[in-house]
Order: C-alpha cells, then sequence, then structure tokens
C-alpha cells in the first residue's frame, strides 16, 4: 500500500513537472513575438528560412514574414504580421496549413488569440496567433518549427 502511494505522488510530481516544462516553454515561445511590427514597417526576410522550417509553410494573404530565427535544436521561430483579420488567419491554420499536411495536435482558441502544437511532413512545432495590439486589424504570426 505505501509503495502504491508512493508511486502515485512521483507519478504526480512527474506530471505537474512536465505541465511546468510544457509552460515555461510556452513562455519561452511567446517571448519571441515581435508585437509592434506593423505591416507597413515590416520588411520581408529572405526565403528560403533556416533549416527546419519548411519550405512550403502557407501563410494567410497579406501577410509579410519579417523575422525567422534559427534557435539550433529547438527550431527556428518565424514572425510575421498580416493585414488579414484574425478570424481569416485563423481560418488559414485550421485551413491550407492542416490541407498541406500540417495537422494540429492539440490547441486552444480564445477571442483575440489561438495556438496549437502541430506536426507533419517531417516536422513539429507550434504555431501562435494573435490581434496586434498595435496595428489595428493586423494579426501577429508565429510559427516554431523543427524536424521531427
Amino acid at each position: 500500500m505505501a509503495a502504491a502511494i508512493v508511486l502515485t505522488v512521483s507519478a504526480g510530481c512527474d506530471s505537474a513537472a512536465e505541465r511546468k516544462a510544457e509552460k515555461d516553454a510556452k513562455a519561452e515561445f511567446s517571448k519571441a513575438a515581435d508585437l509592434s511590427t506593423c505591416t507597413k514597417d515590416a520588411k520581408p526576410v529572405a526565403t528560403p528560412y533556416p533549416d527546419g522550417f519548411p519550405t512550403d509553410w502557407p501563410f494567410p494573404d497579406q501577410t509579410v514574414v519579417f523575422s525567422a530565427q534559427d534557435r539550433g535544436a529547438d527550431g527556428v521561430v518565424v514572425s510575421a504580421i498580416s493585414k488579414a483579420a484574425f478570424k481569416d488567419v485563423l481560418a488559414t491554420m485550421n485551413g491550407p496549413v492542416e490541407k498541406a499536411g500540417y495537422k494540429v495536435d492539440k490547441g486552444e482558441t480564445e477571442e483575440h488569440d489561438a495556438e496549437a502544437e502541430w506536426s507533419g511532413n517531417g516536422y513539429h512545432g507550434r504555431w501562435a496567433i494573435r490581434e496586434s495590439a498595435t496595428c489595428a486589424g493586423e494579426t501577429v504570426v508565429q510559427v516554431l518549427s523543427a524536424h521531427s
């Protein structure tokens, strides 16, 4: 009986540790987002993006990718700003992105932001979108990608 209690407590600690690690990873990913660049100021980065980011990722129309950071083993973080409304960007992430083979594994959508973990075509990662607080009517798009 005592061994069962110890195992249960240990399993709970592992689960709590995993949740904390996931929360920390999400916070680090979110900190990388540039929330102040508007499309009128965004300068497109050269393509292809660093190795680890799929060349066929379908960004929404009216989107400018202005940053592609190679984070080594953590993957590539691509930041963009879109003139498209949040609901239209969300429709792209749940439509053309999934049709291109990048399926949502789990995610959540709120009124002004959404995020998801995804995998497919030899890659995995996380995307996050949010209404821009700085650029009226624009949507911040951030995608983390790494080879699977």
